[in-house]
Order: C-alpha cells, then sequence, then structure tokens
C-alpha cells in the first residue's frame, strides 16, 4: 500500500476474517509509511555522518557528468605491456638485462628482459598502440582514456584487489560500489543499488572484501548475481492469492518497523529489514532483468553469448546482464573477467607466472568481444553518455621473465587502468611508464587519484564525501586524491 493511499471501507457483508485482514492491511500501511518516512534512503543511521550533500538522497557537490558505473575488473595483474601500453624497447633489447635494476621482485629472482609474444597496431583516428590478440576492443580507443602510470600500495594479489576496490590495503572498508550507493542512493526501488557480477570461474581474491559495505550501513554491500546464477529462493508462491500476499507482505512491514523503532542505531537490522523489502521487490523485476531470452537474437550474436568456448559464452551473458542492470538504474555494477588463483598457474586469471603467452591466448578471446560488444550496445542505446565505465586490475607485470621461465612477475609500480563514457575524454592517453614498463614514469597516478576522478564525474568532491567511523572522517580517497585532469572531457 502507498503512504498516499488509504484503506478502503470494509464492504457489507465481509466475514470477521476479512474484515481483520482489511484492518491489519491499513494498520501495516501506516505502519510502512511511517517506517519509511524513518528510514528512506535520506535518512541518517546513529554512528555514521555525511559530509554535506550527497549522502543518499541523489544531491551532488556539483553537476554530475555520470549517472552509473560499471567496472570491469580482471583480477590477477593483466600485464600493461601485453595489452594496452606498447614498448617497442622490449623489442629492441629482448634477451638482454634490465639496466640498472636489482632482478629480484615477489616470487625472487627475475631473468632478463621479455619482449611481448604479440605485436601491437594503430587503431583508430588516434593511432593508440594495441596488441593485435585484441582487435574487438580496439575498435574503441577512441572512446577510452587511458590511465598509462597506475600504481598500487601493495604487489600481493588479495591485497592488491581490495586496494583497487576500496582505496585502502586492509579489509574492512568499503568498496568503491558501496561509497556510490550510498552517496547516489536508489534510481530504481525495484533492483538493489550495487551489484557485483563474479566470473564462472569463481571470486576474485580476497572475495567479498572487494564489495563490502566496510563501515558503512550493511545495506551498502553489494547484491551478488550472475547470468549463471541469479538469485536464489526468489520465486513468488503462486498458491497465495495475490491480496492476501499483499496484506501480510504489509503486515510484516509495520511489525520491521516496530522491531526497528526499539532498535535505534542498528545498521545491521536495518540492512536485513532493507533487504527483505528489496527482495519483496525484486520478486517482480528481478527475474525479468535476469531473463536473457528477451534480448534479440541480433544482440545474442553481438555479445557471443553462445559462443562454442564455454568461459566466453559466461562472460558474454554477464556483460549482457550488466547493460540490462544499468539501463534499469542499478548505480554500480562490477563485473569481473576471472577470478581468484587455485594453486594452477594462470589457468583462471591473469596471474601468468610462467606461461604468459598461453595463459593470455585463453583470457584476452574471453575478455575482447563480449567486453567491445558490451561498450558497442551501450554506445548505440545512448547509455555511455551518462554511464562511467572502468577497466581495473590490481597491478601490472614486470618487464621481464621470471627466472627459468616464459612468464612475468607482479608490478605495483606501474600499470594501465582506463575509463570511457560520460565526461570522460576518448582516445587519449595519460602518462607512462619508463622504455620498459618497469615503473611509472610520467605522471604518476594512485588508486586515490583515479577515484577522486571518478566521484568527480560523479557529481562529488571526494574530499567532502565521507563517513564518521573511529574518530575519523573516513572516505573513499583515504587522505590522498588529485584529479586526473587530463582524461576529462
Amino acid at each position: 500500500m502507498s503512504r498516499h493511499e488509504s484503506a478502503a471501507p470494509p464492504e457489507p457483508g465481509l466475514s470477521r476474517r476479512s474484515l481483520l485482514g482489511h484492518a491489519g492491511a491499513g494498520l501495516a500501511g501506516i505502519g510502512l509509511a511511517d517506517l519509511l518516512a524513518r528510514t528512506g534512503t535520506a535518512g541518517e543511521p546513529a554512528g555514521g555522518s555525511k559530509s554535506g550533500p550527497g549522502s543518499g538522497a541523489g544531491a551532488t557537490h556539483h553537476v554530475a557528468q555520470a549517472k552509473r558505473v560499471l567496472q570491469i575488473f580482471c583480477p590477477g595483474g593483466a600485464s600493461h605491456m601485453d595489452l594496452w601500453e606498447h614498448k617497442p624497447a622490449l623489442d629492441a633489447h629482448d634477451g638482454e638485462p634490465l639496466p640498472g635494476e636489482p632482478l629480484v621482485s615477489f616470487q625472487g629472482r627475475n631473468g632478463p628482459l621479455m619482449r611481448s609474444p604479440w605485436p601491437f597496431r594503430p587503431a583508430g583516428e588516434s593511432g593508440k598502440m594495441i596488441s593485435s590478440m585484441l582487435p574487438a576492443m580496439a575498435r574503441h580507443v577512441d572512446d577510452i582514456a587511458f590511465v598509462h602510470s597506475m600504481t598500487s600500495e601493495s604487489n600481493t594479489h588479495g591485497p592488491g584487489c581490495v586496494f583497487m576496490n576500496t582505496g585502502h590495503t586492509f579489509e574492512g572498508f568499503p568498496s568503491a560500489g558501496s561509497w556510490v550507493g550510498y552517496a547516489l542512493g536508489s534510481a530504481n526501488e525495484n533492483l538493489p543499488t550495487y551489484v557485483a557480477i563474479p566470473d564462472l570461474r569463481g571470486e576474485p581474491p580476497n572475495g567479498k572484501a572487494n564489495w563490502s559495505n566496510g563501515f558503512l550501513p550493511a545495506e551498502h554491500q553489494a547484491v551478488v548475481l550472475s547470468a549463471q546464477q541469479p538469485i536464489r529462493n526468489l520465486a513468488r508462491p503462486g498458491a497465495i492469492a495475490p491480496a492476501t500476499e499483499r496484506a501480510t507482505r504489509e503486515y510484516l512491514e509495520f511489525l520491521n518497523g516496530r522491531h526497528a523503532e526499539e532498535r535505534p542505531g542498528d545498521s545491521e537490522l536495518r540492512a536485513r529489514i532493507a533487504s527483505y523489502r528489496l527482495a519483496a521487490r525484486m520478486q517482480l523485476s528481478a527475474p525479468e532483468v535476469a531473463d536473457l531470452s528477451r534480448e534479440t537474437r541480433e544482440t545474442h550474436a553481438l555479445y557471443g553469448t553462445d559462443d562454442g568456448n564455454r568461459l566466453k559464452a559466461a562472460y558474454a551473458r554477464n556483460c549482457l546482464l550488466s547493460r540490462r542492470l544499468l539501463e534499469r538504474g542499478v548505480r554500480y555494477v562490477s563485473l569481473y573477467c576471472a577470478s581468484r588463483a587455485s594453486g594452477v598457474d594462470g589457468l583462471l586469471n591473469w596471474d601468468a607466472h610462467k606461461t604468459l603467452k598461453s595463459d593470455y591466448e585463453r583470457h584476452m578471446p574471453v575478455f575482447d568481444g563480449p567486453t567491445a560488444a558490451l561498450l558497442s550496445d551501450l554506445k548505440r542505446r545512448g547509455l555511455l553518455e551518462d554511464t562511467l565505465v572502468l577497466w581495473t586490475t590490481e597491478f601490472g607485470r614486470m618487464p621481464t621473465r621470471q627466472e627459468g621461465v616464459a612468464g612475468r612477475d607482479h608490478n605495483p609500480d606501474g600499470f594501465t587502468c582506463w575509463m570511457a563514457g560520460a565526461g570522460v575524454k576518448g582516445g587519449v592517453s595519460h602518462g607512462a611508464t619508463d622504455e620498459f614498463g618497469r615503473r611509472a614514469a610520467v605522471d604518476p597516478v594512485t588508486v586515490w587519484d583515479f577515484y577522486a576522478t571518478v566521484l568527480h564525474l560523479l557529481g562529488f568532491d571526494h574530499t567532502r564525501l565521507t563517513w564518521y567511523n573511529n574518530g575519523l572522517d573516513r572516505r573513499l580517497t583515504n587522505v590522498h586524491g588529485t584529479l586526473i585532469r587530463d582524461v576529462l572531457a
């Protein structure tokens, strides 16, 4: 029952049971209206505080370019000099020692410099050099702003992934998606504000910490689903009449409101109630959004959802699901391509220590076509105009081969991430690593700079979007962050 409606008067001849049912529904409506008034998205839970506009009410600090975010994450430390950043010096000095550098990194001693196994080719009007293993993504380089001078605070996968997603190497801090959901609130009350889509191969390193709400209210953690495993136990009970179900649900809302009122400041209770409320609404909306059969054959062909490569088809379906979520008002979608390491080097993610060529020849075709299709689909539907697309990984790789094998070790000192879409200047490259790709040498960028820019495009001053926790006004960018102005349109 809407807060603007009133319960209909009992009709003549109603049974005692029906009369009580109507009365219960009416009381539930009053309770629900009161509960929504007190705990709407703009409500301020005890123990936290906002700073300035933008704490769930949808108000921003300045005019926003983007309304929503798609973050594509490739766990394992995808190699920048084998995907996005051309290094001719590696071709010229292949097999030679890396000059002036102690050849000891994450897994120990390094061998000589190793050229990329694949040639790079110019693409787009910008002439951007990109790996020949990414022919579909090459068609989008003029829409992308590459950041080639990223740096990380960790050379270990778990902390590196958490750092890239939360701005902190330790668990317990809110993810970027949680911050955005907290700041902007819901654009569709029947769907989650924040969705994480793990790869068919499993969750990324450190798992759910990558989409945790941290110290923000628990309602801001991501809802996890995928095309392979939509939300379970969401079917409506068919044997119950719709009016009876509605009256029961409204009465439960009333009871939940009373329960929450007696326990002020319990954010986990608020989140649980909000989750149940959302689940009830999602009974109507989630089956539709996850039903990929509603898409045309042309769209399925574009993404490759029926590809003979099982991993590619699964990732393609997740890409298509991402577009359906974004166009229906989900604020933040975290889409993963690959998973945590499982003791089998390079098979499940981009962590190619020993056999880089064969590993990446499995991963790049899975990633390339469906990701390019997602960008094309967003663009042709007009969604790219107000959707910010991010491509991220936790760190890069060394320009040298590991001793005795044909793979690359971890490199947090220089790697590539990129942005596209709303408010982004396409066809540009910001910063660079040195001639071999070892370290960020031109305009180094931190994860905090990256997210300061993301929040700016969403309409927020990253220094003013805060939450009071443990005596500090915490923020996504910690105490750092400078805008990457070269990538702003």
